[in-house]
């Protein structure tokens, strides 16, 4: 397991300046594409907003979401369909998931956290596991998210362990403390799961 970088207090600029500099990085280690995979929610877009006014080749990187609601990439809950809106007039490629897909090597899996101790959509009720024999799984979380009542399609853990970081952004204090618990092995939740069996980099924002 690798130990993570905690830094707190970072505003949107921060996290965006930050994810501009290891995007660049990945993006001169080679001549071909990059793929990355983001979070839905609400926390990214911000980021998001402020990295496409940066000089990054959007034209070279594939984005890929960690997990998504299973409905029409127009519906508002499609995160999807957000990150195409926000992503693809820049020139990315923006990937949807299909159950059963192999994603590529990801130069960078950014991850948000529920207060569940969730992770993409591996809720806890999904038993996720390191070994997990299928990258993209469907299923149903329970409960339901009220703001977000559909079944979804994730990325399992050892599709998010196949990139060459972890980012991580979590706010709120109690989630920072969930998260410490994880990082500590003192719960088994999704995110302890896949911190556990984390070998690269691992980066935290609160």
């Amino acid at each position: 397991m690798s130990t993570p970088l905690m830094i707190d207090g970072a505003d949107d600029g921060a996290i965006a300046a930050w994810l501009e500099t290891h995007l660049a990085a990945a993006l001169a280690a080679t001549d071909g594409p990059v793929a990355i995979t983001i979070p839905g929610g609400s926390t990214p877009f911000p980021i998001l907003s402020r990295l496409t006014g940066s000089a990054i080749d959007w034209s070279r990187i594939a984005v890929w979401p960690g997990d998504d609601r299973i409905v029409a990439e127009d519906h508002p809950a499609s995160n999807v369909g957000r990150i195409r809106t926000v992503l693809e007039p820049f020139g990315a490629k923006v990937v949807a998931l299909r159950e059963g897909e192999n994603p590529p090597h990801f130069a960078l899996t950014w991850l948000g956290m529920g207060a569940d101790g969730h992770i993409a959509s591996l809720f806890p009720n999904t038993d996720p596991r390191p070994d997990a024999a299928k990258q993209v799984i469907r299923l149903t979380p329970e409960p339901l998210p009220p703001e977000a009542p559909f079944d979804r399609l994730s990325l399992t853990i050892p599709a998010l362990l196949d990139s060459t970081e972890l980012l991580f952004v979590i706010r709120g204090a109690d989630k920072r403390t969930l998260f410490e618990a994880a990082v500590c092995g003192q719960h088994d939740l999704p995110v302890a799961r896949l911190l556990q069996a984390a070998q690269q980099p691992v980066t935290c924002f609160t």
